[in-house]
């Protein structure tokens, strides 16, 4: 199956970057190299490109796709969690730019093999690596009803969670659920039909909560933030494309942070904690997709691009 990803504000997210022709730039969820494919073409020969992703597929579509660029182009296949680190252990001394796209590719949706849609009748996956070892059909079979109904509430925001959860509980002591199909009877089962009428597919917060679990997704990116803005040269920007509130609120409150650290009770005169901003926000609001985007991708319409700068 051809490998694809819509490249989501393609255009605002290279802008919002400014890329410098001899900067060092990491993508730190590479997928099809939509976004890196401009990015290193804007590069001279002095500058740096370093693409970072845990599926196998990606990396092989990213590494035909960035074939023109290889001279100024490092693949490495690793979870984004990892990269400061391994560009440590490279002798990189700090980058001009990050790019976290954090949606899932079209790829890995449209790929039943994978079992990330509910549109298709196949085992349970949702591993965005596929050498990691928590499986969706792990965490519907093995989890607590207590620790799914959480899962679901938090992460799908689901408001029918426990009544979710109890369900899935009922039908795997009777036989373990297998398939996306067998997980997708069992929520219609536990969501009233006026709800299922009106509020789009029904598994689709539930699905979402279990593949964010899957992947630690959240974890992830909450892991991230700080060593990133850290590596940051001086007026290196970090832009991030979120697809839910979650993730959103993550980074949002993660740029405000880093824009004022200061711990100082309000009533102070003066600060004396002496932690100093390391930047600014430059989207106040986040950058979300054009109507002419929404037309060509449905899929970027939950889309948010937010981008600090590094003083």
């Amino acid at each position: 199956m051809e490998f694809k990803h819509y490249s989501v504000m393609l255009n605002e997210t290279i802008e919002g970057l400014n890329i410098k022709p001899d900067g060092a730039y990491l993508d730190g969820t590479l997928g099809g190299a939509g976004h890196s494919s401009v990015i290193a073409s804007k590069l001279s020969d002095k500058g740096r490109l370093y693409g970072v992703d845990q599926d196998e597929d990606a990396i092989k579509a990213a590494s035909e796709r960035l074939k023109p660029f290889e001279d100024r182009v490092t693949i490495i296949k690793s979870n984004y969690r990892e990269a400061i680190g391994i560009l440590k252990n490279m002798g990189v001394k700090g980058l001009d730019g990050i790019l976290l796209d954090l949606g899932v590719s079209s790829f890995q949706l449209d790929n039943e093999e994978r079992g990330f849609s509910y549109r298709f009748d196949t085992p349970l996956d949702m591993r965005m690596d596929k050498d990691a070892s928590l499986t969706a059909r792990d965490i519907v079979n093995t989890y607590s009803k207590e620790d799914l109904a959480r899962i679901i509430e938090n992460y799908g925001e689901d408001r029918f969670a426990r009544n979710i959860a109890k369900h899935i509980v009922e039908a795997r002591a009777e036989k373990p659920i297998e398939t996306t199909f067998e997980l997708n009877e069992i929520i219609k089962a536990s969501i009233p039909m006026k709800i299922q009428a009106t509020g789009g597919h029904p598994s689709k917060r539930t699905f979402q909560a279990i593949r964010i679990e899957c992947n630690h997704e959240l974890e992830v990116l909450k892991e991230s933030l700080d060593e990133m803005i850290d590596f940051l040269n001086p007026g290196g920007r970090i832009a991030i494309i979120t697809f839910h509130s979650l993730e959103d609120r993550i980074v949002k409150d993660k740029f405000k942070e880093k824009e004022n650290p200061c711990i100082c009770p309000p009533n102070f005169p003066v600060c004396v904690c002496g932690r100093k901003p390391l930047g600014h926000t430059v989207t106040r609001k986040p950058i979300v997709p054009s109507e002419e985007e929404l037309n060509e991708n449905s899929r970027s319409k939950s889309a948010k691009l937010r981008i600090f700068e590094r003083i």
